[in-house]
């Protein structure tokens, strides 16, 4: 039995039908009208706009927009992507305006950084603990051997003179510093670095006018300036550790109270040449000619046994005045010798015969040394001094 409505005798199903209800019954009347078209534009428009809301949301959350574009660049690409989908009708109303504060903004940095000068003049530097030629020249930016150069007035050549408090001079570029003496030349001063006179007058830093300074022979320049001299190129005078042989020890007798004289014959070298110690590491400078470094500074502890690298006739043993402490010098024959600086103890005699692996010392830090470590060289006559890294076996 179908039960009907006592007021407008229709049924229930009629009535639901005629009397549509919620979501469905308003899309109904929206059709009835005739509507349903431009609704269903203005959903997709909604939804396109909800949707580049959201990927614009999630660029600024997580990824970096192209540098300098700002909020209205955002807004306009927004806009152009929602008209060319659909119609300019309803763009006004759909697009939600994009605020400064939705975009990224470019960070602000009231600080101007100014890009860093090269430097024209020379400084001074105070030698700090631990300091040594090499990580000098690398806090300045310079070779090692342009800051031996430029301070041979304090160090002679030997940068183990370097020492915590000494004051060192700088200088702005590679090359070395020059302090004029009166009666020089800029000819032969220039020659004698290696470089043209103009180098010399040309650079910033010296502050010379080629219309004031006169005759190059003999220019107007005051006894004491310190010149920088670009490129320039010193030279190194080996007072320090002569050739000594067996036949004429006696040529070290300027270098300290250890030469030996006479003349000695004995045991000669295999050329073979074994470790000094046991120890086959670096502690402090290696081996640099062009910083006149001429060895190897091996590490160890006080008192540890140095030994012999090879047979060979003590030439040397004793004090070194010039930097190098209690040294041993041992001639193996053939144009061979080893050297051993900066002993505590030296144990051998001149003329003593020695053979590979004999304690002839022990490592100290006489002289001009760094901590306790040996410095150790390899001398032939064919090659002059080699890189002992290049034969110890």
């Amino acid at each position: 039995m179908v039960n009907s409505n006592p007021i407008t005798g229709k049924s229930a199903d009629q009535a639901a039908q005629s009397n549509p209800t919620g979501k469905q019954g308003l899309w109904e009347r929206i059709r009835n009208l005739g509507l349903e078209p431009a609704a269903m534009r203005g959903l997709t428009l909604v939804a396109t706009v909800m949707m580049m809301a959201l990927v614009l949301w999630g660029m600024s959350k997580y990824y970096i927009s192209v540098e300098g574009q700002g909020a209205a660049e955002l807004k306009a690409v927004v806009e152009t992507q929602v008209v060319s989908s659909n119609s300019q009708v309803f763009m006004a109303q759909a697009v939600e305006p994009v605020t400064e504060s939705d975009a990224i903004r470019r960070e602000l940095n009231p600080d101007t950084v100014l890009p860093m000068r090269a430097r024209t003049e020379i400084v001074s530097y105070t030698v700090q603990a631990g300091d040594n030629l090499f990580s000098i020249a690398e806090r300045f930016n310079l070779r090692p051997e342009t800051v031996l150069w430029s301070n041979r007035y304090v160090l002679g050549d030997d940068p183990h003179f370097i020492y915590p408090g000494q004051q060192l001079l700088i200088s702005p570029v590679d090359g070395t510093l020059h302090r004029w003496s009166a009666g020089e030349g800029l000819n032969g001063v220039a020659e004698y670095y290696q470089v043209t006179p103009d180098a010399i007058v040309n650079y910033p830093g010296n502050h010379l006018a080629a219309e004031t300074l006169g005759d190059y022979a003999s220019p107007n320049i005051a006894p004491g300036t310190m010149l920088v001299v670009p490129g320039g190129k010193g030279e190194f005078t080996d007072w320090r550790t002569p050739r000594i042989t067996r036949e004429e020890p006696a040529t070290a007798v300027n270098v300290g109270p250890g030469a030996c004289t006479g003349s000695y014959d004995g045991v000669v070298g295999t050329l073979n040449f074994r470790w000094p110690v046991e120890d086959h590491t670096l502690s402090g400078y290696d081996y640099a000619p062009s910083a006149n470094h001429l060895g190897i500074d091996l590490r160890g502890e006080m008192g540890d046994p140095v030994k012999a690298v090879d047979n060979g006739i003590v030439v040397y043993a004793g004090w070194n005045d010039w930097g190098y402490g209690n040294m041993v010098v041992i001639d193996h024959g053939s144009g061979w010798q080893s050297l051993y600086a900066h002993l505590a103890e030296v144990n051998v005699v001149c003329g003593q015969e020695v053979y590979a692996g004999d304690v002839i010392g022990k490592m100290g830090d006489t002289g001009q040394a760094e901590g306790v470590h040996l410095h150790f060289e390899l001398r032939s006559d064919e090659y002059g001094r080699v890189n002992p890294w290049d034969f110890l076996q």
